[in-house]
């Protein structure tokens, strides 16, 4: 599928290289795909669009040592306490000080988990196809580092329900509706649910959509917030390991 105009598409690679998940959106936020394939095929699909930039949620590059560095972690606000957070990468640090845990990426590829592994080639796929780093912007082709728990922590003020729960999906998919993401309003399902129902154990779920899916169309909602308002996003971290795109200026002190 071949658009004309500039798409934002939400890349989620924690099911492998055999189904990864991605959203595309248009700058109306209607969405244009929603699917699952396999690797190449995404990469295919991403390098054939004119103009696109790409959320993805997957570390960028794997830990360069940055917080090992006395330098490094001297110029950090807060700095770590001595001999702490050695293992973390900058962006891992700075948002762990926010209350928001994030997956700690190792130095070493083969210590990295399958889907760190799967985002580090769909990276270097893109790379090669001319693709670059948020914000260096070139013909159009942008790729941007996001993580979708934070941003969804960031823009309820608070940290949300767990993700792999129901409540946690209600909770996702009614906040991308409440940005204007074309997606069915959660609140609808409970209409539909009865006391028969639930007893024959008939919960119809079907427009609800599944956790890769959310945090799929939560990047691609980044990468459109990234270039539709600049002045209302932020980057967390070191650009020589990786930068996080958040959607907000500035984080709380602590999220509870």
């Amino acid at each position: 599928m071949f658009i004309k105009e500039t798409v934002f598409i939400g890349i989620d690679p924690s099911c492998g290289e055999d189904s990864l998940t991605y959203a595309v959106l248009d700058k109306d936020l209607h969405i244009l795909a929603l699917s699952q394939q396999r690797l190449n095929t995404v990469s295919a699909f991403v390098g054939g669009q004119k103009s696109a930039v790409v959320g993805v949620n997957a570390p960028r590059r794997p830990n360069q040592g940055l917080m090992k560095n006395d330098a490094v972690r001297d110029s950090l606000k807060p700095p770590p306490t001595p001999e702490r957070f050695r293992t973390f990468r900058v962006a891992e640090y700075l948002l762990f000080q926010h209350n928001i845990r994030i997956p700690r990426t190792p130095a070493n590829v083969s210590e990295c988990p399958g889907w760190m592994q799967v985002g580090f080639k769909l990276y270097r796929n893109l790379e090669e196809m001319g693709f670059v780093d948020y914000p260096d912007q070139e013909k159009g082709q942008t790729t941007l580092e996001v993580y979708p728990h934070a941003a969804y922590t960031a823009l309820l003020e608070r940290i949300p329900f767990l993700k792999k729960t129901l409540e946690g999906r209600l909770q996702r998919q009614l906040l991308l509706h409440s940005l204007s993401v074309a997606v069915p309003d959660p609140m609808e399902l409970f209409e539909e649910i009865t006391r028969y129902k639930i007893l024959q154990g008939d919960l119809p779920l079907e427009r609800l959509y599944s956790l890769e899916e959310l945090e799929a169309l939560m990047a691609a909602y980044l990468a459109w917030k990234a270039i539709s308002a600049p002045d209302q996003v932020s980057l967390v971290g070191d650009p020589r390991e990786g930068q996080i795109l958040l959607p907000v200026k500035d984080l709380k002190p602590k999220y509870t």
